[in-house]
């Protein structure tokens, strides 16, 4: 998986001064990269989870396509104030400020395992508060994945109990 890092792109300064944003954008516009980014976590986690879950909004990019290939539910876990129904909200913090997520309360049912999925792992903040979401609805996280982890910034110790797997790391 290590070729994958030619096609994420460095951003520097963004979304703030002194953050070194890695740009999926790239990889997205090559389908076989893409591709073999699904295949290699259906091929992980196949059998192993009844629901795949997507933090808003570049987790949705890989979460779609790989619920589709596992033939499983997806379910979006949101930012504040984008979901319509009766939901869950937590409040995190990010390795520059603070956000909310919600889920819809009944988005995953008693004792689902689920793979929460995101595209990439810095301070493990939002990978964290979307499993204590799961985990407040009934589910059962079977495993975090992303496609890039930031090694540096430790985002597994925050996730301490949970499975990670990754892709990339830097």
């Amino acid at each position: 998986m290590e070729h994958l890092k030619q096609l994420i792109r460095d951003i520097p300064d963004f979304p703030q001064p002194d953050i070194l944003f890695r740009d999926i954008t790239p990889l997205l516009g090559h389908p076989t990269a893409f591709r073999e980014v699904v295949a290699a976590l259906a091929e992980r986690f196949r059998g192993r989870v009844d629901v795949v879950a997507g933090i808003e909004s570049r987790g949705f990019i890989f979460g779609a396509p790989l619920a589709l290939e596992l033939d499983v539910p997806f379910v979006p876990i949101r930012k504040v104030g984008k979901l319509p129904g009766e939901k869950l909200t937590r409040e995190y913090a990010l390795e520059y400020g603070t956000a909310t997520l919600e889920i819809h309360t009944d988005a995953v049912g008693p004792g689902q395992r689920v793979l929460v999925l995101d595209d990439l792992l810095a301070t493990g903040g939002t990978a964290r508060a979307a499993a204590g979401l799961i985990e407040a609805v009934g589910g059962s996280v079977e495993a975090v994945a992303v496609a890039i982890e930031l090694l540096f910034l430790d985002g597994r110790g925050a996730l301490e109990g949970y499975e990670v797997h990754s892709l990339v790391q830097y």
